[in-house]
């Protein structure tokens, strides 16, 4: 898999990579990060990338050039890819799109500055529009990183041991159950040896903690 980061601002995005786990499968070559900056598509002496919004209103948004330019480098270079804009208007992202989108050959993430994108680069290159969650950043950067870290760690290989993605929080629309370490007093239950009666114990407090964390998961 390659994921490719569509911003005015890489050096926030790269360092995460520099790294833990992430940086470890980089240099396996088990998937690989492109930073591309589209204000380097920029036509206008200044390099200015973003222009008055039509009609008025507070705010810049990202101008319809620069950005149109480098989406069309990217889609020539790239037959099979998915482009996926950041903005708090789209679909929020949850657990089963980070799997899904692990499969994906290329994957594209657009980070959103100022008021938005002009319109017409969603209507023209976006397979998908995604948010993070029902609030407002300074830009898409940390929502990219988000989506990017979620989908990695399903991409074969990443975590190292498969078994940590299995009965992981909102795959069965539950949390995790309670964890504990092996220092200090733990619930007896966990030192009985008896997996069936130790599963269906965790099912329990999993349903427990996702009725009063998340009582949305059950509805």
């Amino acid at each position: 898999m390659k994921i490719i980061f569509l911003t005015l601002f890489p050096n926030i995005i790269s360092c995460y990579f520099e790294d833990s786990v992430l940086k470890r499968a980089l240099e396996k070559n088990l998937f690989e990060v492109e930073f591309v900056n589209f204000r380097e598509y920029s036509t206008n002496r200044f390099k200015r990338v973003d222009t008055p919004l039509v009609g008025g209103g507070a705010g810049m948004i990202i101008d319809n050039e620069a950005l149109r330019y480098a989406l069309k480098d990217l889609k020539s270079k790239y037959k099979s890819k998915k482009v996926i804009f950041l903005t708090p208007v789209g679909k929020k992202f949850n657990q089963k799109d980070a799997v899904r989108l692990a499969d994906e050959e290329v994957l594209i993430l657009v980070c959103g500055r100022y008021e938005g994108f002009d319109e017409r680069l969603i209507e023209d290159f976006a397979d998908e529009v995604l948010s993070i969650g029902d609030y407002i950043l300074t830009g898409g950067e940390l929502g990219a990183l988000v989506i990017a870290d979620a989908v990695l760690r399903n991409v074969k290989g990443v975590l190292g041991n498969s078994e940590s993605l299995k009965g992981e929080s909102f795959e069965s629309n539950l949390l995790e159950p309670p964890q504990f370490s092996k220092t200090g007093e733990v619930p007896q239950i966990l030192k009985s040896g008896n997996h069936a009666k130790i599963k269906k114990w965790q099912n329990s407090l999993a349903v427990q903690k996702t009725r009063f964390h998340r009582p949305d998961l059950m509805e």
